[in-house]
């Protein structure tokens, strides 16, 4: 109990000598630890949030079935509608209403599954989550094809709607078309046996994965240059010698550190050809039948039909797209491959230079050209600078205003929650829950979870967005002061700008709030400000944990800068590569893999020849579950990410003016308008590469 008085005397000290700003922000955030242990939490819920929140496991299995039968009896009452009376009233806006008031039902019965303590809430959740999904599943497969006539009966009649009302209706239509409600009952059938499928082989390819065993035996002397806490970490065979598993934990630090070249060939042979002709006979089949279902379905092939709902439209205009940026980026890569092989001549001598090289030498150069010591950089983000720094700058951007309220229902006594207000009106846009320390049972990673849409219901009243940011940042204790590492305030940075972004969206119907929105678009305006990199921001969330008024040096910051750069142009045409395979092998059908990875391998890495051994196509998940066709999309979030941020904030994130523009033109619309359209009204003129081409010819190591 000293202690904590230390600390709060410590916190008031700084907060009245004025000497940080954020020292005072910080406070009136309340983030720190000390006052979760001390606030006694009343059972209130947020006014106009309608997430339950601490629902027991049969409460949550029970609400999950009150969600589907509150669903099927407005499908039932919409599909019953005679087709020469179907309006708006009666079809549009109960499919409207249900999904705008159920979406914070749902989420209700999903999300303890990922932060609940009990192991019994979260099983339920799990349970909760696959009954509601197999429901959804069967209105836009199977068992709603009246709902679908009457959705078309209705546009056939010509009932006049909003530019917004009438792109929700086509979105309808078209997640039924989508998923084959267009055809005959045979030919659905069809679809159905052949998603079944593709799912069961999807998950067989990635347990593959995950059940590899396998692994490497290495003496001391062939993994020189790996730290000694490393080596403490492998297990060791009965012959002394250490295991090295095909993982990503331990096969990159081998890659990255490790001075034996023969060591990294070995390792980066086997990590490449793991899966294995298993796997490589799984994905040959999942390709195949992706192409059937395609075709069903009235596609020419499954790339096509992957990427038709998004931003890009089409196969040939991501081809179009990865080739023009890979072509730019030659140049620059082309200095970076050379200063790579000079260094490995001068230490490895005529040895030619390989796939398993790449890592190890970027490691080399940035551990010659850049002063940085990232144990060190460690010491200026503690936690509870850090947020308080992220809030501030996109309060200040976007002129917002964010208040911890007190005395709330909440699941953990770690979780804080937060209104956010409009700061010129005092309008109300949502609220906010952080729940960013681990605990067992936890998700381990950064994310941000829709929990409510916002959206307009028919008589006027608007409902607010709610979000959950979840992180595993540590936390003060005593005299620990929870320091991050510089990627999780990235992430943490990257992340919140979601956060934003869904409480901003001002769109009528859920189906366009928050996060639901296009996949190639709903990066962009969080990468777009993701500009933790730049010194103001730094500066601003940063501050040595023992004198928090002393921040981060302008010395770190350029070497964080040139850090993030080094390399960026071969590293982004190693993704490229993989972008184009993956688009390759679902826009053309009985493709030789091997053949066509060995063809594009040294055309793209400027002569560099895929690794004798490797079989990257069994060993590549993106392009087996998840991604399929749309391993595109984060280069493409990217580059018009970079657009937006070198024509408009050219001075940093540091112009309200501006702000107030990106939220009112991009995040408020949310997805009801086409991506293209809200990027072009925003710049002025359509998005262009050019940007983003730029920035990187300006790159250097």
């Amino acid at each position: 109990m000293e202690r904590e008085k230390k600390k709060d005397r410590r916190y008031n000290l700084l907060a009245f000598s004025g000497s940080a700003a954020l020292v005072a922000l910080a406070v009136s955030l309340a983030i720190s630890a000390v006052n979760a242990h001390t606030r006694k939490r009343k059972r209130r819920a947020l006014a106009g949030s309608n997430v339950r929140v601490n629902l027991s496991a049969p409460e949550i299995l029970q609400l999950a079935s009150s969600i589907i039968s509150k669903s099927k009896a407005v499908h039932d009452a919409v599909g019953s509608v005679p087709l020469d009376k179907a309006t708006f009233a009666n079809v549009v806006l109960p499919l409207a209403e249900l999904e705008a008031q159920q979406f914070p039902l749902v989420q209700s019965c999903i999300f303890p599954k990922l932060v609940s303590t009990s192991e019994e809430v979260r099983k339920a959740s799990a349970e909760a989550e696959q009954r509601i999904d197999a429901h959804i599943l069967m209105c836009r497969i199977s068992q709603r094809e009246d709902v679908y006539r009457v959705l078309k009966a209705f546009v056939a009649r010509g009932e006049w709607m909003s530019p917004e009302a009438n792109r929700y209706v086509q979105c309808l239509i078209r997640d039924f078309e989508w998923n084959g409600l267009n055809l005959a009952s045979t030919k659905r059938e069809e679809v159905q046996r052949l998603r079944s499928q593709i799912y069961d082989l999807s998950v067989l390819y990635v347990r593959n994965m995950s059940d590899d065993s396998n692994f490497l035996l290495f003496s001391e002397t062939e993994l020189v240059g790996l730290p000694p806490e490393f080596l403490q970490s492998l297990d060791k065979a009965e012959n002394g010698k250490f295991k090295v598993y095909l993982r990503r934990c331990h096969a990159i630090p081998v890659l990255e550190l490790c001075k034996i070249g023969k060591t990294r060939r070995t390792v980066a042979v086997a990590y490449g050809k793991r899966g294995g002709e298993a796997n490589f006979s799984v994905l040959k089949s999942l390709i195949q039948l992706r192409h059937k279902l395609a075709r069903l379905l009235s596609y020419s092939n499954y790339a096509d039909y992957a990427v038709d709902p998004r931003m890009a439209k089409s196969s040939s205009k991501v081809f179009e797209f990865l080739e023009d940026i890979s072509v730019s980026l030659n140049e620059l890569a082309a200095r970076e491959l050379d200063m790579l092989k000079d260094l490995k001549w001068k230490e490895e001598g005529q040895l030619p230079f390989g796939n398993e090289d790449l890592l190890y030498y970027m490691k080399r150069v940035e551990e010659q050209h850049l002063d940085l010591d990232f144990g060190a950089l460690k010491q200026y983000f503690p936690i509870n600078l850090v947020l308080p720094g992220i809030f501030k700058i996109f309060q200040d951007l976007f002129g917002l205003r964010f208040e911890e309220i007190a005395d709330i229902e909440v699941w953990h006594s770690d979780v804080h929650a937060f209104s956010v207000f409009d700061l010129s009106s005092s309008e109300l846009l949502g609220y906010f829950y952080l729940d960013i320390h681990p605990r067992e049972g936890k998700y381990g990673h950064t994310c941000v979870v829709a929990l409510q849409n916002g959206s307009l219901s028919s008589n006027g009243a608007r409902q607010i967005p709610v979000a959950l940011l979840i992180s595993q940042c540590q936390k003060e204790i005593d005299d620990h002061p929870g320091l991050l590492r510089f990627p999780e305030v990235v992430n943490l940075f990257h992340e919140f700008g979601h956060v934003v972004q869904h409480i901003c969206n001002r769109a009528s119907f859920a189906r366009f709030s928050g996060l639901r929105l296009d996949p190639d678009f709903l990066e962009i305006p969080a990468q777009a400000l993701l500009r933790c990199y730049e010194s103001f921001s730094l500066k601003l969330i940063s501050g040595f944990h023992q004198d928090i008024t002393k921040p981060i040096e302008d010395r770190m910051c350029e070497s964080l800068k040139r850090w993030r750069s080094s390399f960026s142009a071969l590293k982004l045409k190693q993704e490229i590569l993989y972008c184009l395979f993956d688009q390759i092998i679902h826009s053309t059908e009985d493709v030789d893999m091997v053949k066509l990875l060995r063809d594009l391998h040294p055309k793209v890495m400027l002569g560099l020849p895929m690794l004798e051994g490797t079989n990257p196509a069994s060993c590549f998940p993106r392009s087996a579950v998840g991604y399929e066709a749309t391993c595109y999309s984060r280069i493409w979030s990217e580059v018009f990410a970079a657009d937006i941020f070198a024509s408009k904030f050219p001075g940093g994130l540091l112009n309200q003016y501006i702000g107030m523009q990106f939220r009112k033109k991009v995040l408020a619309l949310g997805g009801s308008k086409d991506p293209i359209d809200v990027l072009s009204d925003f710049l002025g003129r359509e998005p262009s590469i050019q940007a983003f081409i730029e920035s990187k010819a300006q790159s250097s190591v």
